[in-house]
């Protein structure tokens, strides 16, 4: 079996990237509130620490200023903090530096508000929404987008937040709230269910070729 944790370690050692430059102005948002279950009913989710570590990795790899992990649920919020202490102050940092610098990226709070308000302060810019989703959604908001199209956007100075739903999705009122919707992620069928921390790193990615065009 591979050690995944001396991988990371190696790759700390061989790599420039902890050091590359990112984009000082797109954030993420892991959002557990608020989103829909199967049947439709607005809900508070359980945080999974897996997606909170791959989307932190994801994050830092493509270069993300911060990952918010937006919660309202006191219980989920002690939980994350105590993940990103052990990995970021604990033991884990010292026996896996490469993690400790991705989890030092993610921000808890209690709303998406929060979050943006947040980044505001921070750059002393507006921030743009971006809801994703993988259900078609031209019904829902008429601002779809492409991530071509989005990194485009993000040339400007204006700072971007892309939204991510747990659970069966954010709800339709959240992403209507936004200012923009990503499209949907195609691959080649129909199926189209991925992890929320795969889609994370699939758009990520796209954005980051597009740039670096």
């Amino acid at each position: 079996m591979v050690d995944n944790t001396l991988l990371e370690r190696k790759n700390l050692d061989n790599s420039d990237s902890v050091n590359r430059d990112g984009i000082d102005n797109l954030y993420v948002a892991l959002i557990h509130y608020p989103v829909s279950n199967k049947i439709g009913s607005t809900i508070a989710s359980a945080l999974t620490t897996i997606d909170m570590h791959d989307i932190a990795r994801a994050s830092m790899t493509f270069g993300v200023k911060g990952f918010y992990v937006i919660t309202p649920l006191m219980d989920q919020q002690v939980l994350a903090h105590e993940v990103i202490q052990h990995w970021t102050d604990g033991i884990g940092g010292e026996l896996n530096p490469f993690r400790k610098k991705a989890l030092e990226l993610i921000r808890v709070v209690s709303t998406f508000e929060d979050a943006v308000m947040e980044i505001e302060a921070e750059r002393n810019e507006p921030v743009i929404a971006i809801a994703t989703s993988a259900i078609e959604n031209n019904s829902v908001n008429k601002n779809i987008i492409t991530t071509q199209e989005l990194y485009k956007k993000i040339t400007s100075n204006e700072s971007y937040l892309i939204a991510f739903g747990t659970a069966w999705g954010m709800t339709h009122s959240f992403i209507q709230n936004c200012d923009f919707i990503l499209e949907p992620i195609y691959g080649t069928t129909g199926y189209n269910h991925l992890s929320v921390r795969s889609a994370a790193s699939i758009i990520l990615d796209r954005i980051s070729r597009n740039l670096m065009n």
